[in-house]
C-alpha cells in the first residue's frame, strides 16, 4: 500500500476548477492505496476557499474531497521530525516553506508516504518520495 499526501497546490487545483485530482485520488484508493492531505494543507485550502468569490461552492468541494482524502495530523513525533528537517534544510542552505516542512514531516512519520506536488521545493528534502499528478501520464 502506498500513501499519497497531496500538497495545497495539487489539492487546490480542484478548488480552482482547473482540473479534478479527486478522480486520481479515487483511482488510487480503489487500488488499495491511501490518499490524503496533511492538516496544514487543509488549513491552507480552507483559507483559500473562505477568501474566494465562490466561497460556498469551494467549501462544499473541499468538504466533498475530505470524504475521499485521509487527514493526517501532527503529533509529537511529527513535531520532532519537523525540527530535524527544518534544521537540516537550513544547514544545507535550502530552507523551504513551513507548511512544506510539515508535509514532509508527516510523510516521514506515517511510513515514508509519497508527496504529490507541482513544485520542486519538496524535492529538496532528502529521502522524500515526490510525484507530480499534474503532469500528463
Amino acid at each position: 500500500m502506498t500513501r499519497y499526501i497531496l500538497d495545497a497546490g495539487i489539492a487546490g487545483l480542484d478548488l480552482d476548477c482547473k482540473r479534478s485530482d479527486l478522480e486520481r485520488a479515487q483511482a488510487e484508493v480503489a487500488k488499495g492505496n491511501r490518499v490524503g492531505i496533511a492538516a496544514p494543507v487543509l488549513a491552507e485550502l480552507a483559507f483559500r476557499a473562505e477568501g474566494s468569490p465562490r466561497r460556498e461552492q469551494n467549501l462544499l468541494r473541499l468538504r466533498q474531497a475530505m470524504d475521499v482524502w485521509n487527514l493526517w495530523l501532527v503529533d509529537a513525533q511529527t513535531a520532532f521530525e519537523y525540527g530535524r528537517l527544518a534544521f537540516a534544510l537550513k544547514s544545507r542552505g535550502r530552507p523551504i516553506g513551513q507548511n512544506d516542512i510539515w508535509i514532509a514531516a508527516i510523510a516521514a512519520t506515517i511510513g515514508n508516504a509519497t508527496v504529490v506536488t507541482m513544485d520542486t521545493d519538496l524535492s529538496a528534502v532528502p529521502g522524500l518520495a515526490v510525484e507530480n499528478w499534474a503532469d500528463p501520464v
